[in-house]
């Protein structure tokens, strides 16, 4: 073995060193490589003090039955390993990547996120050594074999199943590393630290982007294996978060790579510590920042600089060619979501109440009723409150801030009664009723014990259908006598526009039907929400995410 830029290399080892045993070579090779890196027997388990930036890199803590290629792996995303050293009996490894830059990238990213081999931490640190030449090594042959076979997957020459490629060398078609989430159901807000949390159990996430589009929060996630992204949706397509609600779909996405200009809570780049967090960047319309996803309406429940998470935060399942991808592990509700601490863009962190304050309201037409069945769409609403002195103005109580925090995010600008209302945080935690002998005109209702919650089941099918106005709604509880004809009549009879109508093909309790505007359904989801049908059926209506 020669290591450049060291006195100990293989030219100096004596000759009588040459013919010692395999284990006994090790150790002598590991003394000279713990002097050079400044941590001998007596200062390994401490901090060891740092080296400058080097392309060899030194791993600690490897688990022994470890293989060649599980520890090549965690190298690989970054670029090409060169060269591999295998210390076993010490736990400990070196690796030699093609470029400076990739070992740089490569120790910048597992300095904020931990690798783990076979479910175990290690430990990745530059070496003083500039080179590793292992030629004339025994043992290496295995350490060889592994490098070109694990370069070979990912330059290219082999895919998943070992056939090859296309012509071009490049990954089969769908084997992106990067996969595009949407996240359906979206009852608790989901965070970038929480996608982060779940998708790297399945390998080194390099960058994410979260966004909002057609009203669904969305995500980019880039893996820095192909290989990890297909484990990654094979294994949590179709699976909920959280239980019954925020429902991952997971597709390949077109692109190969992502470009990640800011580190914040909606986008981050892992591998580049020094990106801005982009405080100055221009806020989105306002219309946009109603959605889950928008700047600032879910944000990272961390605090710090740029919105990162501890450095103890997701541990990883690590690049272990032998860690296969499980179910998805049971998370809890986030803190954020219980307990309501959030950031509105542009204000100081604070804790948002479950009061909801609505403005602009037709004070000729609105009720408490009313409004309690349109926000109960969204959430249980416990109270509701207008205002004696400013009837266009109105409290809603919801059963928790995350409620309350959805609501709002579905129905501010929406019109209803001609004016487009306005939906905000109050001040106020909660919604006093008046005191007795009060005068109040009927203008404070308490909803607290009513039989038309729709969420107070755990892990109720309603969790699964939360989506915001629409023209199209969603009826059911049908009775099966019913006729489209009656539906149609009772809508139009109602004073509304019925434009379109159709029963489930497979299930008569259940149909759509579609109205003149959105404005349109939402007064009729008011009026006709709970609507006694006969038969001891009263007609549900919700807003459906279908046309028809």
């Amino acid at each position: 073995m020669r290591l450049k830029s060291t006195a100990c290399n293989y030219q100096n080892i004596p000759d009588q060193h040459l013919c010692l045993r395999s284990g006994e070579l090790q150790r002598f090779l590991l003394a000279c490589l713990c002097s050079a890196n400044g941590t001998d027997s007596k200062t390994y388990k401490g901090e060891r003090s740092p080296c400058d930036p080097s392309r060899v890199l030194h791993i600690r803590k490897v688990p022994i039955e470890v293989s060649e290629a599980e520890v090549i792996s965690l190298g690989v995303p970054f670029g090409k390993v060169t060269n591999l050293l295998m210390l076993k009996g010490k736990n400990q490894a070196f690796i030699e990547m093609a470029s400076e830059e990739a070992a740089i990238t490569m120790v910048n990213y597992y300095t904020t996120a931990t690798p783990h081999v076979r479910n175990q931490p290690v430990y990745i640190q530059y070496s003083n050594h500039r080179e590793l030449k292992t030629d004339n090594l025994p043992n290496q042959g295995r350490a060889q074999a592994a490098l070109q076979a694990v370069n070979a997957v990912h330059s290219g020459n082999m895919t998943l199943s070992g056939t090859a490629t296309a012509s071009d060398g490049g990954m089969m078609p769908g084997q992106s590393p990067v996969l595009r989430i949407i996240v359906e159901n979206l009852y608790y807000p989901v965070s970038l630290e929480v996608l982060h949390q779940i998708f790297s159990k399945f390998g080194t996430v390099l960058k994410i982007i979260t966004f909002t589009k057609n009203n669904q929060f969305q995500a980019l996630l880039q893996y820095a294996d192909p290989m990890n992204a297909h484990h990654a949706k094979v294994a949590l397509d179709g699976q909920n978060i959280y239980n019954g609600c925020c429902t991952l779909r997971v597709e390949f996405s077109k692109l190969t790579s992502l470009n990640v200009k800011y580190n914040n809570d909606k986008s981050r780049d892992f591998t580049r510590l020094d990106l801005p967090s982009g405080d100055g960047q221009p806020t989105l319309d306002p219309t946009m920042q109603t959605a889950f996803g928008a700047p600032g309406i879910i944000s990272s429940p961390y605090p710090g600089a740029a919105g990162f998470a501890p450095a103890i935060g997701f541990p990883q399942a690590g690049l272990s060619m032998q860690a296969m991808p499980g179910a998805l592990g049971p998370l809890t509700i986030p803190s954020s979501a219980m307990t309501g601490r959030m950031t509105i863009h542009g204000m100081a962190p604070t804790a948002i109440h479950s009061v909801l304050l609505v403005s602009n309201l037709n004070p000729e037409s609105i009720s408490p009723h009313g409004l309690f069945i349109l926000f109960g769409v969204y959430g249980d609403v416990h109270r509701v409150k207008i205002l004696f002195n400013k009837k266009e103005n109105a409290l809603i109580q919801m059963a928790d801030a995350t409620q309350a925090q959805l609501a709002m995010s579905h129905l501010n600008g929406q019109r209803l009664h001609g004016k487009v209302i306005r939906v905000t945080i109050s001040k106020h935690q909660t919604v006093q009723l008046p005191r007795e002998g009060q005068e109040d005109q009927g203008l404070t209702k308490d909803f607290s014990g009513s039989p038309l919650h729709r969420f107070k089941k755990p892990g109720s099918k309603n969790f699964q259908n939360i989506f915001p106005p629409s023209a199209t709604l969603h009826l059911s509880n049908i009775p099966p006598s019913t006729t489209d004809d009656f539906l149609k009549d009772l809508f139009a009879s109602s004073g509304y526009t019925v434009k379109a109508f159709k029963f489930f093909q497979k299930d008569r309790k259940m149909a759509l039907i579609q109205l003149g505007s959105v404005e349109e359904a939402i007064q009729a989801l008011i009026d006709l929400h709970n609507h006694d049908l006969g038969e001891n059926h009263h007609l549900r209506v919700s807003f459906s995410k279908s046309t028809i």
